[in-house]
Order: C-alpha cells, then structure tokens, then sequence
C-alpha cells in the first residue's frame, strides 16, 4: 500500500468529531493565510470543497486578475505554499478564484477596503460615510459600521455609523447578516473594524438572501365577485308581491300575541295625567 492509500484509509476511519476539529482549523488557517496574501486584491473570502482524498479552494475576490497573476504563476506559488503547509500530497490541491458579483453586499470586502482607507491617512468620518453611501447604492437593506481605539486624541473611543434597516436577532439574522472584522496596526495603535450588511431579498439568491422574512406579510389582490349560480326566486329570500309595489308589505303576528288582539300602537306624546295632586 503506497502513501496516498494508506492516507486515504486514515481519513476514511477518522471520527467524525476529529474530522469536524481537523476542518475548522484548516479553514481559518487557510483563511488568516489569504488574508494577508490577498487583502490588496479585494480578497472576500474562501470556499473549501471536493471529495475525500483531493481538495478544492475557491477564492472568492473583487480582482481575480490580480489573484491569477500573469499567466497564471501567482496561483500557482500558492498551490504550492498550501500543499508544502499542510503537507499534501502533489496533485491533491486545485485553486480557483472566484470574481464576486456585487462587492457592495460583501461584508469583507468592504471591511478591508476600509483598513486600507485609514492606513492612507483619510479622516475616519470621511471614509466610513463613503463606505456607508457605496453600500446603500448598491440595494443593500441596511449596514452598521464600527470603529473603536485611539482615533484622534489618546483616550480610546468607539465610533457607529448607521444606516437602513437592520435586524440583530431570531433565525432571520443567520441568513441576511453580512459581517466581517478586522483589524489595523496604526501609529497610535490598533483600530479594530468591524462591518454589518443586511442584504436584500432576492429569490435566485444570487444578489442578496432567498429565504422569505418571517415577518414580512404580502397582501393579495381580492379576487373578482362572481354571480351566484343559482335559478331565479329560490334562495334565502323571496318576492311575493311579483313587482306590484301597491300591495301592503306582509307583516307577520307577533309571538305570544292572542288572535285578535290589538297591534301596539305608537306610543301617546304629551303629558300624562296620573291623578296625583
């Protein structure tokens, strides 16, 4: 049994708790690696997949070009830092860069975006109203920006900036919460960023979420009334007089009435004498 068998056999027999532990350290290592490999090129996140013995990166990006490299020799130099780290065998890793569609709606990349703002020296009130504006432009519900440490004087303060809609609980905020954090070593220390986006409702789910708020109520047109179907003179009521309008309507007799007894009258108006003096 050669290498890539006999490791494929310990994978198979791994448990699934081990299993579980081993991928999430891998992924925000990978992550934390591609972070600072990648943050110039509008690196937005990383998708791993593929079955058991060969492994799929996606890198999802705002600038693919740049990810690729010319002629393809970035990527490749990546491959191979990643197979010599994790110590994989060769021909067992593929990257791929994915370009994101809407930038505005991603979280990360708006987050390093705005790391790169304020390592230029822009004035925070100004990059963060930028970065606010550039998401609301883009469809997105709602977003929150979070800035905290020393920004101007050397007392360490927090900054909020808000706009839109956003929703912070119930199982609706899993799906239509876009966060991200980050933070930047400054002269007068570390800022620590931190970005939420409410994306929008879209039934492809491919420009924003397509899962339906649980809150949210359509009202439906009424329908338009039919004519009951239903032969004439049957029904709850029915016109005894034919159309003659000089017959007297019928009255019915009073329950509890003797035959013959007199109809209540219209009550007397005026004084009444009772006799008392």
């Amino acid at each position: 049994m050669d290498g890539k068998d006999q490791k494929q056999v310990e994978i198979s027999n791994i448990s699934k708790k081990r299993k579980f532990v081993r991928d999430g350290v891998f992924y925000a290592e990978l992550n934390e690696f591609l972070t600072r490999e990648l943050g110039e090129d509008g690196y937005s996140g990383v998708e791993v997949r593929g079955p058991i013995g060969r492994t799929e990166i996606i890198i999802k990006a705002t600038r693919t070009q740049n990810v690729i490299g010319e002629k393809g020799r970035r990527i490749r130099e990546l491959t191979s830092l990643i197979q010599k780290r994790f110590d994989m065998p060769d021909g067992t890793v593929s990257l791929y860069a994915e370009k994101i569609k809407n930038k505005g709606l991603c979280a990360v990349a708006q987050a390093e975006s705005l790391c790169y703002k304020m390592m230029e020296g822009i004035v925070v009130r100004r990059a963060c109203y930028g970065v606010l504006r550039f998401v609301m432009e883009n469809d997105a519900k709602g977003c929150e920006i979070i800035i905290s440490g020393k920004l101007r004087a050397q007392r360490a303060k927090a900054m909020k900036f808000k706009d839109g809609y956003m929703i912070t609980s119930g199982d609706a905020s899993n799906h239509y919460i876009d966060e991200a954090t980050r933070s930047i070593k400054l002269k007068q220390g570390v800022l620590g960023i931190k970005v939420k986006i409410m994306l929008p409702y879209d039934p492809t789910g491919k420009n924003g979420c397509s899962v339906v708020q649980p809150d949210v109520v359509t009202v439906m047109e009424p329908k338009a009334e039919k004519p009951l179907d239903i032969p004439a003179k049957t029904g709850y009521c029915v016109d005894f007089t034919k159309g003659d309008t000089t017959q007297p309507p019928m009255t019915e007799q009073p329950e509890g009435m003797p035959t013959g007894a007199m109809a209540p009258g219209p009550m007397p108006t005026g004084p009444m004498d009772t006799g008392v003096m």
